[in-house]
Formats: C-alpha cells, structure tokens, sequence
C-alpha cells in the first residue's frame, strides 16, 4: 500500500511537469526516456476554446493573430482591385456574426478566401467587373445558409459519403499550394506574373527583401522550437515585429505614406449587380470552399480535442459563414472564409 502511494505521487509530479494527463502516464517501469521527450514535446502550452486568458496574454494573442491574418485579407481584395477596407470592415463584423451564431464555441477568424480569385478574375476581365462578381458571391452566401439547414435536418454522415475526407484533403492541399507562388514572389524569391503580351523582363532578385524576409521566417522557426511557456504561443507575433524593424532600419519602410494617411475613412461601397452567367462561373467555386470549411473545422477539433462537428455543430458554423458572406457580398467585399486562431 505505501509503495502504490510512492508511484501515485510520482505520477501526479508527472503530469503536472509534463502538462499531460495523469490516467495517460503509463506503469513506472516502462516509462522510457522517449516517452518523456515525447510528452514534452507535446506539453506545448494551448489555450482552451473556452480558457479566458489574463489580459497580458490577450493583447499579444489578439495582435499574433491581426498580423497572420492581415496580409491574406488584404491581399485578395488588392488582387481583385477592390477596396481593402471594405474587406477587413466587413470580416470584422463577418468574424462577430460568426461568433454569436457558433456560441463562441468555434476559435475561428472569417478573412478573405482566395478561392474565389480565378472565377472572380474571369467574372471582372469579361463579364462587367466587380459588381457582376459580387452577385455570385451572394449565391454562395445562400449556398452555405442552405446547406446548414439540410446538415442540421440530416445530420452529417452524408459528406462522408459525398465528400470523403481524401477528396476534402486534396482541395485544401491545393488551395495551400496554389498560394505558394505568391509566398515567394512576396519573399522576392521568384518574379512576378506580367500581363500577356508584354515582355517578359529578366528576374533580378533583390537582396533586401530577401534579406528581410528569410530574418523573419527564422525568427518565427526558432521561436516556435525554442521558446518555452507563454512566449512559445506567440512566435509569429516576435517574427513580425522583428522583420518589421529590420525593414525599417534598412530603409525599406515609407513612413512619408503613413503620416500622409487620414486617421478615419470610410471604405468603398459597391452595389452588386445581377448576373446568371457570374453565379454560373461561381456556383463549382462553393464546392471547393465547402470542402476547405469542413476540413478546417475537422483540424481545428483535432487539434482542441473537442468535436466541432457536432458542438456547436457544422451547421452552427456554416450558417454563421453564410450570413456573412452575404452581408459581405451585397456591400463590396470579397467572400470570406474560417482562418483558424490555433
């Protein structure tokens, strides 16, 4: 009885070093030094969807998540020579729809998708522009809305059936790599597309923005292996701000263009404007997007350890993606999708 105390109080110690449950730790004799490294190296710190964080910890997690998700919203809209504004305005209030209609169950950012960028492109090069797009956009509003009362009438085990996971896993993998020219021609590793027709002009790569670029990327690389406690949730916030001042000390930074900014504008509105053939060039668009929501709210349940599909439920959360997305749509804003705070 004593020696059964012996090992239940080392056990305990266990967990509570190692962040790992105590029913978990197996008999102390086949605990082996890989095992210990092993759950180390699991004991990253995580907070949980529903752990409320001090307000120290807040404001650094709310800023590492601004600066992820900052350059992929704008980028889409500046793609599709649309307003930023209007785009980051309506994700925000995209992102509070999401929230309440979820419960606040579901750790998830509504930004701009990028799937939409080639059928949207097509739509504003020969169908009208912008406006004409955004009437699609709208239909694929709809489409999620509708499709969250069938998943909430018959539940889910359809998709599997329809959509098995690795069909769903290929488009998101596609979409990941789709994005990948555009990662290094930001990162000055590769040119730039031109327009047809024009002379292609020879790659020089600049050596600044090289520089700049693969700086950040370690300091996001060795923050992520080496920094430990709160500081290893917070990597890519330490690989912003450091890039961001090197770039400024390089000089690479126009500060002439941010003194020159207003302090308050109002975005840019659009009206959308009806038009079969744009739903027609979106409608397949939806199928790619569904597939990328259900995916990302598998992984992100995963990665929680709690079932997102069923609680708060996929059809909480492709009615909260709907809603926005046609609230978005009928303003002037690119459609959006869940960007993952985990």
């Amino acid at each position: 009885m004593h020696l059964q105390a012996i090992v239940k109080k080392i056990k305990n110690r266990l967990s509570l070093q190692l962040q790992y449950p105590v029913e978990q730790i197996p008999p102390i004799g086949r605990i082996s030094k890989s095992y210990l490294l092993n759950t180390t190296a699991m004991s990253k710190k995580i907070i949980g969807i529903h752990e409320k964080p001090s307000i120290l910890e807040s404001i650094p997690l709310s800023f590492q998540h601004l600066t992820a998700m900052f350059g992929a919203t704008i980028l889409v809209p500046i793609l599709l020579g649309v307003d930023p504004a209007i785009a980051l305005l309506m994700n925000g209030i995209g992102t509070l729809i999401y929230t309440w209609v979820t419960k606040g169950g579901i750790p998830a950012y509504l930004g701009s998708s990028f799937a939409f960028i080639a059928p949207a492109s097509l739509i504003i090069g020969s169908y009208g522009g912008f406006g004409h797009a955004q009437s699609g956009f709208i239909f694929f509003g709809l489409f999620f809305v509708v499709i969250s009362f069938v998943v909430k009438k018959w539940g889910i085990k359809w998709i599997d059936v329809v959509m098995p996971p690795a069909v769903m896993g290929a488009v998101v993998a596609i979409i990941g790599l789709e994005l990948a020219p555009v990662a290094a021609q930001q990162a000055g590793l590769a040119p730039w597309p031109t327009e047809i027709g024009s002379v292609v002009a020879p790659f020089v790569a600049d050596s600044n923005i090289i520089l700049v670029s693969m700086f950040t990327l370690g300091i996001g690389i060795i923050g992520t292996v080496l920094f430990r406690g709160f500081m290893q949730v917070i990597p890519i916030l330490f690989a912003v701000v450091a890039g961001y001042f090197l770039a400024l000390f390089m000089g690479m930074v126009d500060t002439a263009k941010i003194s020159e900014a207003a302090w308050f504008a109002l975005p840019k509105f659009q009206a959308p404007v009806y038009d079969l053939n744009a739903i027609i060039i979106i409608a397949p668009a939806c199928i790619v997007v569904l597939a990328e929501h259900i995916s990302h709210l598998i992984v992100t349940g995963k990665i929680t350890n709690t079932d997102l599909m069923e609680n708060p439920g996929l059809h909480r959360s492709l009615l909260g993606d709907g809603i926005s997305n046609v609230l978005s749509s009928m303003v002037g804003s690119p459609p959006n999708t869940t960007y993952g705070k985990i």
